[in-house]
Order: structure tokens, then sequence, then C-alpha cells
């Protein structure tokens, strides 16, 4: 299977309690680059990336435009701005129109990393309201990459979540307590048949 090393997360209501427990389970010698939208107010007092820096083993920061992007970090898109994905392997932090009444919002992360950089990419809906994220992770699966969703009974708020699976034919749909597990799995491409996995999954 071809290396899974860019991993676009999206959430909203409840996402910091998830990205924080996602985040404790990742090793410090990660192989992918993370990047997370997450819905919040233009002024919003805290610092997400300083927190996931905290909790968790690798480096965290709210990058600057056209920044590189470097293996084993993560990125969290700074208040009112969208973070996309360069092919050339760049960030770009931009002041776009607002999508689904979000800036920063979760469809422009996952599209321009689906066109950027393939089935290279994982993307992944976490808690949420409403349905940003849905779109751009079907554009995610139609590049070859994989999706995966939070198990909307296991979310603080479903709607994400569910319209995500409504729109999309996931690889994956777990409680967040597992899905460090398997992203690292993926990035170290230990997974070698992630649709066997799946059914494996679905049959027990």
């Amino acid at each position: 299977m071809k290396k899974k090393d860019i991993i676009v997360i999206g959430t909203s209501s409840g996402g910091i309690e998830a990205l924080k427990t996602l985040v404790r389970g990742l090793p410090k010698d990660f192989n992918a680059s993370i990047f997370i939208v997450l819905h919040i107010a233009p002024h919003f007092p805290g610092n997400l990336a300083q927190t996931l820096k905290d909790v968790g083993r690798l480096p965290a920061v709210s990058p600057a435009d056209w920044e590189q992007i470097k293996a084993g970090h993560i990125y969290v898109a700074p208040p009112d701005c969208h973070l996309l994905l360069d092919r050339l392997g760049y960030m770009r932090v931009t002041k776009g129109p607002k999508e689904k009444l979000f800036r920063p919002a979760i469809n422009p992360l996952f599209r321009s990393a689906a066109q950027a950089f393939g089935s290279r990419v994982i993307g992944l809906i976490l808690t949420g309201a409403l349905d940003d994220g849905a779109s751009g992770l079907r554009m995610v699966k139609q590049q070859g990459g994989v999706a995966i969703v939070q198990d909307p009974l296991d979310a603080y708020a479903p709607s994400m979540p569910l319209s995500a699976l409504r729109v999309v034919n996931v690889d994956f749909c777990l409680p967040v307590t597992e899905i460090a597990s398997l992203l690292t799995d993926l990035a170290n491409n230990e997974l070698e048949n992630y649709s066997t996995a799946l059914g494996e999954e679905l049959d027990n």
C-alpha cells in the first residue's frame, strides 16, 4: 500500500477533547504530517497547538503562510484563516471566503490535500455539529485516500460524523480512543489491505 503520510482532520463541538485523546496516543516517531481544522471564533482565546503539544509527543504549531510541511509535525489552522496544502510541500494560510459559515473550514483543507497528494491522504472527521467536512472527505476518498470517521455513538456532537457517513463509503468508523493506533499503522504501512481490515472489523 502506498505510504499515507498526509493526515487531515476536521472537528467542531467537542473537538478539543477528542483531539487531545487522539494526540496522546501518537508515538514520538510518527511518520506522517497532521493538519487540523477546528471550528473556532475569530478571536478564540486559547492556543490549540500549544495544548496538543503539551499533551502529546509531537511538535504542534499554527503555521505561517508558505511554511514548509515537515514530517512528524501537527499543524493547526489559525483562527479566522483557512489552512490549505500545496503540492510542492507548503501550506497556505489564507483569508478566503467562509465556507459552511466558517473560517477556518474543513472542506477547503480536505479538498486541497486530495488535489495535492491524492492517495497519500488520510481524511478524518471527528465530533462536530452540522455537515462541514463531508464533501471534502468524499474528495479524499475519490482521489484514492483513506476515509475515517469517529463513531457517532462515541462523539460529543454526532452531526458531522453522521453527515460524512451519509455521503462517503468510509474505510473505518471507530471510537476516538482507537484512532491513534490506526493512524500509526497506516502511516507505517502496516495495514497492507485496509479494506480487508475494515471487513474483518464489521464481521466481529
